[in-house]
Order: structure tokens, then C-alpha cells, then sequence
């Protein structure tokens, strides 16, 4: 009996534009909640005795420590892959170093901002990167821009401004400098490279030895701007005060190690417009943080301002792009934070 041909694949008509994965919200929101508790903690920091270089320095160096063992520990259970650079093509590393570079300037760019002019207006200043982020994004073609996205930007950036813009005080002096302002738009500038470069740059590292690659960076380039400065002995000081230490472990874990990782699986789950968006958040949870911690009050406006970057969340949840779809991160993407 003949064999009737085998008929080929039935052709499918494209799905409908499907909403991004709640799970990529959390995870960003979840990094953002956490990288907002850096304002208190540094403050704790400084009040021990600790310079800017130093904290940045060691809140990457343990940062680097727990992401390491992390990573080893997932290579030997067998649930991850260890990627060598030699294994990457020169695309891929060229930005994998790109955003490790941007990491490091990003920090540098602050902590000098944070010292010529008043923390709230680095702030302001730094938080125009969501903005740049959406720009570059829709100029290169790579997200689109449409009504929902447009309306949850414009919403969560009056809320964050709401927010930290409320924290300046005219009666205790707003110290303005142009270059103090101009390191803080040069620090949202790296943001933005990093954000747009990791989406798919080096996507055959997974987030978690990416993050490391970049803290190790951070770290070897503090300490070069230290010995360069003639500011090396201050990256000393928690050997000389180990009092300080604990207070550095939990920042190196839970506002360097756990939430970078976090944020780098985000801008791969949901895209650097949606995850730019989201991490404004993390103000909102640093001044709430620094309600409680610090006894500074919470004005109502500040609340008003995190309730619309929380309302901007749900827009960018519920929308959808024309002709966009949901794209299932890699296994070992999925794996990263689990």
C-alpha cells in the first residue's frame, strides 16, 4: 500500500500581541525596592567614617564575593553553564565590557555628584535616564513607544519627581554646581548604555556571571582611581574599623549582588523601556526608608508620587505593543534569580 505524502507545517496566522511576563515586573520591582535601601545604608556608611570610593569599593567587592559563590554553586549542581569570554564572539564582548565600563563610571559619576551638589538634585539628575533609555530605544527601533508606555513614562516620572524633588529644603540651602549636576546626567547617561547594551548584548551570559564580570570591574577601578587620587588608604578604613563590616556584608548582598542580578534578568524579561520605568520605584522606597530609619518626614505629596510610579507599573502590565510578543527567556535566564 503506497504511502500517502506527509503533508508539510500547517501554517499558523501570527498571535495576538501578548501582554510581557508578570514575573519580569516583580523581578524588577523586587530589585528596585531593594536597590533604594543604598541611600540609608550609605548614610550609616559615611556616618561611621567611611568615604564615598570606599563604600562603592566595598559594596562591590562583597557584592563580587557572594555572586561568585553563587555562580560556583550553581555549576557544580549542574544548573548552569560556566561561560568563558574565548567562548563569546567579539560582538558579545565588546558589550559585556561596555557595560561593565558603564558600571563602574556610573558610580564614579554619582558619588563625585553627590558631593558637589545636593543629594535630591543628583537624584533628579540621575533619574532622566528611563527617559533616555525610551529614546534611544524607539530612535534605534528596537521597542516602540506607544500611547500606554508613553502615559506610564510621563506618570512615573511626576511621581518620581514628586517624590525626591520634595526632599529639597530652601531653608537648609540647595548647593548647586554645574558640574555636580552635569556627573549626575553623565551617570544617567551610563545607566542608559548599560540598560540598552544588556538587553541583548551579551545575552549568552547568563545575568548572574555578567553581574559579576561588571562588580569586578567596579571594584578594580576603584581601586585604581584611588591609588591615582593619592585616596587609596581610605579604601583601608573597614580593616582598621571592622565595626563596619557587617553593615557592608548586607549591603554587598542585598543592594549589590542580589539586586543587580535581578535588575539584569528584568531588562531581559521585559525590555530596557518598561525595566527603566519600573526602577523608578527605587526612590520612593529610599525616602520611605529614610522615614523610618532616619526620622525625615513623609510628606503626602511623596506618597501621592509613589502611588502614580505604582499606577505606571499596572499601565506598562496591562499594554501592549502593535505586533510585539512575549518572548520567553532562555532557561538559563529563567534560572538566574531562582
Amino acid at each position: 500500500m503506497a504511502r500517502m505524502p506527509s503533508p508539510g507545517p500547517i501554517p499558523t496566522a501570527p498571535g495576538p500581541a501578548a501582554r510581557p511576563p508578570v514575573t519580569g515586573f516583580l523581578i524588577v520591582i523586587a530589585a528596585a525596592s531593594l536597590f533604594g535601601m543604598l541611600g540609608p545604608l550609605s548614610r550609616f556608611a559615611y556616618d561611621a567614617g567611611m568615604s564615598p570610593l570606599a563604600f562603592v569599593a566595598w559594596r562591590s567587592g562583597i557584592g563580587l564575593i557572594a555572586t561568585a559563590v553563587y555562580v560556583a554553586w550553581r555549576v557544580r549542581r549542574g544548573s548552569e553553564r560556566m561561560t568563558r569570554l574565548r567562548d563569546l564572539d567579539r560582538a558579545a564582548r565588546a558589550s559585556l565590557a561596555i557595560a561593565a565600563l558603564m558600571g563602574f563610571t556610573l558610580n564614579l559619576a554619582m558619588f563625585i555628584s553627590f558631593d558637589l551638589v545636593t543629594v535630591a538634585l543628583a537624584l533628579l539628575g540621575f533619574y532622566t535616564y528611563p527617559v533616555m533609555v525610551a529614546l534611544v530605544n524607539v530612535a534605534s527601533g528596537r521597542e516602540s513607544l506607544d500611547r500606554p508606555r508613553l502615559v506610564a513614562l510621563a506618570l512615573a516620572v511626576a511621581g518620581m519627581i514628586a517624590v525626591v524633588a520634595s526632599q529639597l529644603d530652601p531653608s537648609a540651602g540647595i548647593r548647586f554646581d554645574a558640574i555636580g549636576f552635569g556627573l549626575a546626567l553623565g551617570a544617567a547617561l551610563s545607566q542608559t548604555v548599560f540598560v540598552v547594551v544588556s538587553r541583548t548584548g551579551y545575552r549568552g551570559v547568563s545575568a548572574d556571571q555578567a553581574m559579576a564580570v561588571v562588580l569586578a570591574t567596579t571594584v578594580s577601578c576603584s581601586l585604581v582611581v584611588g591609588l591615582l587620587t593619592g585616596t587609596g588608604a581610605t579604601l583601608t578604613y573597614p580593616v582598621r574599623d571592622p565595626s563596619v563590616l557587617p553593615l557592608l556584608a548586607f549591603t554587598g548582598l542585598f543592594a549589590a549582588a542580589i539586586p543587580s542580578t535581578m535588575f539584569l534578568t528584568g531588562i531581559r524579561l521585559i525590555g530596557g523601556t518598561r525595566a527603566g520605568i519600573l526602577m523608578l520605584f527605587e526612590p520612593v522606597v529610599g525616602v520611605a526608608l529614610a522615614a523610618v530609619l532616619l526620622n525625615e518626614a513623609l510628606a503626602p505629596v511623596q506618597v501621592l508620587g509613589g502611588l502614580a510610579i505604582l499606577a505606571a507599573a499596572v499601565i506598562l502590565q496591562r499594554s501592549t505593543a502593535p505586533g510585539e510578543r512575549a518572548v520567553a527567556a532562555p532557561a538559563i535566564e529563567a534560572d538566574a534569580v531562582a
